[in-house]
C-alpha cells in the first residue's frame, strides 16, 4: 500500500490496494478474496479496519459477501475496474472532432464545483473549451479540477485561449493519474443559454441547450474531474445502447 495517500484512513488505503488487485485480475473466475484475519495479519491492521474496507467495496458493488464462506468479486466489479471499456467513448473525442480553448486554466473559488469534487477547500482549477465536428460548432464544456490534477496541465501551450486540440481534458489527464478512471456519474437536463455560453456557442441568450454534467472517479472513489457541457440540440444527438447483464 506504499503508493497510497499516507494520510488516508487505514481502511481506505486497504480498499484501494484491494481495488488494484481486483483490477489486475488476481481474483477473477470466482476466486475468493483473503479473509479478514489474513488481511489483518498481512497489513498489520485490526479486523474491524479490514471489515470497513470490505464494506467500501461492497457499497460500490465490486464484491459480495457470503456468510460463512467469504468475500468474492462480483461480475460487475470485475468489469468496472478494467481500463478499457465504454468509458473511453466519453474520455476520447470522435474522429473529426476538435476542441478550442476559450477560457484558460485558472484557479478560483467555486463552492459548488469544490463540493461536487469532494474537496476540503473551495478552490478549484477551471478551463473551458468549445467543440466542433467537421467544422460545425456544437458544444461548450467547462472543466473543474482539483489542484492535484490541474498541475499536469499547467504551462502547457494547449491550455491557452485559441489552442486547438483533439483530446478531452480527462483524456489528457488520465496518463498522469496514479489510479485509472473507472466510473463516471452523468446527469442530463435542459437549460437556457447564459450570456457567456450563448456568446461562445453563437446562439441567442436563453436558447434551450442540452446540459450534461459528468463527474469522473478513479479506482479509489476519488473525484478526478467535473465537466459541465452545453450542447446545441440542433447539432447534437445523444444515443447509447443498454444491454441486460
Amino acid at each position: 500500500m506504499g503508493r497510497d495517500n499516507e494520510e488516508a484512513p487505514a481502511h481506505r488505503r486497504l480498499s484501494h490496494a484491494l481495488r488494484e488487485q481486483i483490477a489486475a485480475g488476481q481474483f477473477h473466475g470466482g476466486r475468493q478474496l483473503p479473509t479478514e484475519l489474513e488481511l489483518a495479519g498481512k497489513y498489520g491492521l485490526s479486523r474491524q479496519t479490514v471489515r470497513r474496507a470490505f464494506y467500501d467495496l461492497v457499497a460500490d458493488g465490486l464484491v459480495y459477501r457470503v456468510p460463512g464462506r467469504g468475500t468474492y468479486v462480483s461480475e460487475l466489479g470485475s468489469r468496472r475496474l478494467r481500463r478499457l471499456g465504454p468509458i473511453e467513448e466519453l474520455t476520447n473525442l470522435p474522429a473529426g472532432t476538435t476542441t478550442e480553448i476559450v477560457a484558460p486554466l485558472r484557479r478560483r473559488a467555486d463552492i459548488e464545483a469544490a463540493s461536487r469534487l469532494r474537496l476540503d477547500s473551495d478552490l478549484v482549477s477551471t478551463i473551458a473549451y468549445v467543440r466542433r465536428h467537421a467544422g460545425i460548432l456544437f458544444a461548450m464544456t467547462t472543466v473543474h479540477l482539483p489542484d492535484l490534477h490541474a498541475q499536469h496541465l499547467c504551462g502547457g501551450a494547449g491550455t491557452e485561449p485559441g489552442a486547438i486540440g483533439v483530446h478531452t481534458i480527462i483524456g489528457l489527464l488520465e496518463p498522469h493519474l496514479a489510479s485509472p478512471v473507472v466510473e463516471l456519474v452523468q446527469s442530463i437536463t435542459v437549460a437556457p443559454a447564459a450570456e457567456e455560453i450563448a456568446h461562445h456557442l453563437d446562439c441567442p441568450a436563453e436558447h434551450p441547450l442540452l446540459r450534461a454534467d459528468r463527474v469522473y472517479f478513479d479506482s479509489d472513489s476519488r473525484a478526478v474531474e467535473l465537466a459541465v457541457s452545453y450542447y446545441l440540440p440542433e447539432h447534437y444527438t445523444y444515443r447509447n445502447t443498454i444491454g441486460r447483464s
